[in-house]
């Protein structure tokens, strides 16, 4: 499953998603995880009410199944859980690494709801890609 991060350093989810210069894309699973692409994004990203800035990162993430920021907006989260990613809000800026072992942790028990539906799709992805 893939998992997107908003981020400024590439170290630490510590971006709003508007905002973020880049979006780290990891694979992750029980089995471990592994960087897959880090996407930079240039020009004004501060708040400005034009949602268009939004459409490229979008893009770059619709096959994540997580997205973790350390904000995000409204219109922006809405657009997310539209794509079928799940926002994740972390309150503090948290390293990346920390997060994805975290998540291994919870992948090799017994996942929420919401996480297993998103691995059932992953699944289901991985499957249409080999045929």
């Amino acid at each position: 499953m893939k998992i997107a991060f908003a981020t400024q350093d590439l170290k630490r989810v510590d971006a709003h998603f508007g905002w973020a210069k880049n979006i780290a894309i990891y694979e992750i699973g029980p089995w471990g995880h592994k960087f897959l692409e880090a996407i930079q994004f240039e020009g004004d990203l501060k708040e400005d009410g034009k949602e268009d800035k939004l459409a490229p990162k979008i893009d770059a993430i619709k096959d994540c199944a997580i997205l973790y920021v350390a904000a995000i907006g409204g219109s922006g989260a809405a657009r997310v859980v539209a794509n079928n990613i799940h926002p994740m809000k972390v309150n503090q800026p948290e390293e990346i690494t920390d997060l994805l072992a975290k998540l291994e942790d919870v992948l090799k028990g017994t996942p929420p709801p919401w996480l297993r539906k998103a691995l059932a799709k992953d699944k289901e992805r991985v499957l249409d890609f080999e045929d």
